[in-house]
């Protein structure tokens, strides 16, 4: 476990979870106004446009996290999986903090 900071490419990801998750939020939110309360589909119409787009970003930060700060292959699947459920991303990322996953290792000595 480490406690560093991320940086770079570390910073892009955690800030790429966040967006995520708070589009999904958004997105929950729209589908209860629309579903539940009837009362509007402009959430789900922003939301669901917005979340779209920030699926897409995360996947891409995703993987190209797990390229340079090179993740072991369970740690990109897992990242990548935890953008299907809502809210995944979240505590995911303050896992691959703690985990030292988002900041870069020193390149190996000959």
């Amino acid at each position: 476990m480490t406690t560093q900071k991320p940086t770079g490419i570390g910073k892009l990801f955690a800030a790429a979870c966040l967006i995520e998750g708070l589009t999904w939020t958004g997105l929950l939110i729209g589908m209860l106004l629309k579903y539940v309360t009837e009362t509007t589909d402009l959430g789900v119409w922003l939301f669901g446009r917005l979340h779209g787009v920030a699926f897409m970003f995360y996947v891409v930060v995703a993987v190209l996290a797990a390229l340079r700060l090179r993740w072991p292959w369970w740690a990109t699947t897992l990242a990548i999986l935890a953008a299907v459920p809502p809210l995944v991303t979240i505590p995911m990322e303050i896992w691959y903090q703690r985990r030292g996953f988002l900041t870069e290792k020193p390149a190996a000595q000959p």
